[in-house]
């Protein structure tokens, strides 16, 4: 049983928000609803996350240290590294699990991306998936991003596809309606059991998707560019107080173009491109203003803490100096035309694009720091706004904390606030230290100083650490858009830049040269502090040093024999069909009135293949990210009855992302053949998976739409690779 009067708890975070997007940290994005709770409480301007999604994540429920806890990077790049496997150990219990122990229901509705990649498919094991980290329910999806208007989801451990069939919905409106929904259910049947629930709704990361009204209300609001963006919210930062009347606006990096160098086309196209990320962080605020207005009509919201960190990392430059129409263009490394994605402006947060915004927009959104996400080693990417409210215990009024803290004080700040204590053992295991300091002080003590001394942190192989009102980190060694190019200059020969941030807010005097006693100083912590905290050796994983060995459900596996229908196995569970040549064979029955839909389809609308019966006749289509879609046609149809029905793709070979030949047989006869010109040459999709006898989400052509099941009997289907 929970303590008594113990509080709910709900905890939000959004995704790659920049510090100055919204409104409440003097962004030109209006945020209401955290706007609101701001008012209600109080505002943090010195909270720091891990600059990329998966480390800041398990930080922020385990309460320790990413590496600590095994999650050095994205559960995409796994290493053997025991900080970087990306599996939490159960010697790190999460803030879940602990309440859940302590008397709490506990949800999460969102994004989770820390479940290794090898453990989600209907498989398993569940134990991290987020009903085995202490979860009693979950709706969302356990991986990187999610369609807005066709996500490919989880309710608890089973994939569901909510959007099939209804062709208004929006993800962010739905998990919305679904917190909603389990809020009154768990009131209804427990009114005296308090909830711990865990939103995050994966929004802004790419795609950036919102219904057409909400992107149109920034028709236009854009137009100034980036440069002149990043100085109006720097104004308006200092006017609101939510930086210090010193603090100076960094410079824009060389890497960078001006807003006035470019054309007037590229401004109508990447102008377009930021109207669709303030249109879906928009949109997302207001979801997440109904939860809040929900708690307060149903009388909860005065004994609820409210923690709603906004972003967990800073804004992000991975869409390049270009932007992207398809996240999947970065994913394969296949570049865009700058004349098709003006051609498709209007496509841009809609259903037909899965679309990212040029870099400089996100260097103008964490206005006043430098650098974006992936740089742990400045604050652009690790700096996030942060607002707390709990009625009766943290004054209203909006008034600033600027205490240095960083998300793995998040988890003990809970604990305290519940009054349930970390335990020294859970499920027999003896747990690990907790890294994390309580926040608690500071909800009535806004000049106490700052309870935490240091912080160490790393993140593709960006080095910082924080002491005492000082900060150092190595210069970047590449742009956050380009992780197919290693960081050429040895960890040991980095440059390494220092700033007293207790004075320089925005970290815009470099002063390495000026003190080389203190860097040097700075640095031998940063060492020290690694070695303790599983963060060597740096390496860089993105292009797969400590990857061998990596667990799949596909090692060793050439042939791969499905005999049933089945649904969504995660890509990295199924045959590695990349830069290759195989073979696909079913065993089908057409009924008398003939049969239609898929065989086996792999990914969906912004990548994959599929084996189809289109109007009794096979087809085989290969999408290599649009517009680089092939189709091969059979030249008759299928007679009701049995048949083997084949697809031969020979592979071209010569490098990666070749085309290739497939033919097309049907019970050993040639029945169709042609040529795939362009083939993915890695990572086609982590969102949407293989299906056997269907095409869920989305459909990989356009012959069909989802989720395709096909009419008649399926036998068998193997698939081989060569």
């Amino acid at each position: 049983m929970a303590p008594k009067n113990a509080p709910n708890v709900l905890l939000i975070m959004t995704d790659d928000v920049g510090f100055g997007a919204s409104s409440t940290f003097g962004g030109a994005i209006p945020t209401p609803a955290f706007d609101e709770l701001a008012a209600a409480g109080v505002r943090y301007n010195q909270f720091n996350t891990s600059a990329l999604c998966s480390p800041t994540r398990a930080a922020l429920l385990t309460g320790r240290n990413p590496q600590a806890v095994g999650m050095g990077n994205v559960t995409n790049n796994p290493t053997a590294y025991p900080g970087y496997t990306t599996i939490i150990p159960k010697s790190a219990a999460t803030v879940a699990t602990v309440l859940r122990e302590g008397g709490y229901s506990t949800a999460m509705f969102g994004k989770g991306h820390i479940t290794p990649d090898w453990e989600q498919s209907q498989a398993g094991p569940f134990d991290r998936w987020p009903t085995g980290l202490g979860f009693e329910y979950f709706y969302g999806f356990l991986n990187a991003d999610a369609n807005q208007f066709a996500p490919a989801l989880v309710r608890n451990t089973t994939p569901v596809d909510p959007a099939t069939g209804k062709p208004g919905y929006v993800l962010d409106q739905d998990l919305a309606n679904d917190a909603i929904r389990w809020i009154d259910e768990h009131k209804a049947l427990a009114p005296n059991k308090p909830f711990f629930m865990y939103y995050a709704p994966g929004t802004a990361h790419t795609p950036h998707q919102a219904p057409k009204d909400w992107i149109d209300r920034f028709h236009g609001k854009f137009d100034q560019g980036w440069d002149k963006l990043r100085e109006e919210i720097y104004l308006r930062q200092k006017r609101m107080g939510v930086i210090p009347a010193n603090a100076q606006l960094s410079p824009r990096p060389s890497s960078l173009p001006a807003w006035d160098q470019c054309t007037p086309a590229q401004k109508k196209l990447y102008a377009r491109y930021m109207e669709a990320y303030a249109g879906a962080l928009a949109f997302a605020d207001a979801q997440i203003g109904r939860i809040i207005q929900h708690l307060k009509d149903s009388g909860q919201f005065d004994n609820t803490l409210v923690i709603f960190i906004q972003g967990d990392n800073g804004a992000s430059a991975e869409g390049g100096l270009d932007g992207l129409m398809y996240e999947q263009s970065a994913l394969t490394r296949s570049p865009e035309s700058f004349d098709y994605k003006l051609a498709h402006i209007d496509d841009i947060g809609t259903v037909n694009a899965y679309n990212h915004f040029p870099a400089p927009w996100a260097w103008a959104i964490n206005s006043p720091f430098q650098w974006y996400k992936q740089v742990a080693s400045h604050f652009g990417g690790t700096r996030n706004g942060m607002v707390m409210t709990w009625p009766g215990h943290i004054p209203a009024g909006g008034s600033l904390r600027s205490q240095f803290h960083y998300v793995t004080d998040i988890a003990p700040t809970i604990l305290e606030a519940t009054g349930i204590p970390a335990p020294a053992v859970v499920d027999g295991v003896p747990q690990q230290k907790i890294d994390g300091i309580s926040m608690s002080y500071s909800f009535t003590q806004p000049k106490a100083p700052s309870h935490r001394r240091e912080m160490v942190i790393e993140l593709m192989q960006n080095l910082g650490v924080y002491k005492d009102g000082w900060f150092a980190g190595t210069t970047p060694g590449r742009v956050a858009w380009d992780t197919s190019k290693d960081v050429a200059v040895p960890v040991d020969q980095r440059n390494w830049e220092l700033y007293h941030v207790a004075e320089d807010f925005s970290e815009s005097h470099d002063l390495a040269s000026k003190e080389p006693a203190r860097l040097a100083d700075m640095k031998a912590l940063f060492w020290t502090r690694a070695a303790e905290s599983k963060i060597l050796p740096i390496h860089n994983s993105t292009i797969g040093v400590g990857a061998a060995g990596r667990p799949s459900l596909a090692t060793g596996r050439d042939e791969f024999l499905y005999r049933s229908r089945i649904r969504r196995v995660p890509l990295d569970s199924g045959p590695n069909f990349y830069n290759r040549s195989f073979d696909i064979e079913a065993s089908i029955v057409v009924p008398q009135a003939g049969a239609s839909g898929a065989i086996i389809a792999a990914g969906g609308q912004f990548g994959g293949y599929t084996l189809a019966l289109i109007d009794g006749r096979p087809v085989f289509g290969y999408n290599a990210v649009p517009p680089n879609i092939s189709i091969v046609r059979a030249d008759e149809q299928l007679t009701p009855g049995e048949h083997r029905v084949n697809v031969d793709f020979v592979y071209d070979g010569g490098g990666r992302g070749k085309g290739g030949t497939v033919t097309i047989l049907a019970d050993g006869r040639k029945i169709g053949e042609g040529r795939i010109e362009k083939t993915a040459p890695r990572w086609i999709s982590h969102t949407e998976g293989l299906d056997i006898g269907a095409d869920t989400t989305t459909p990989v052509i356009h012959d069909y739409a989802s989720p395709a099941e096909f009419s008649g009997e399926i036998r068998w289907v193997k698939f081989r690779v060569k």
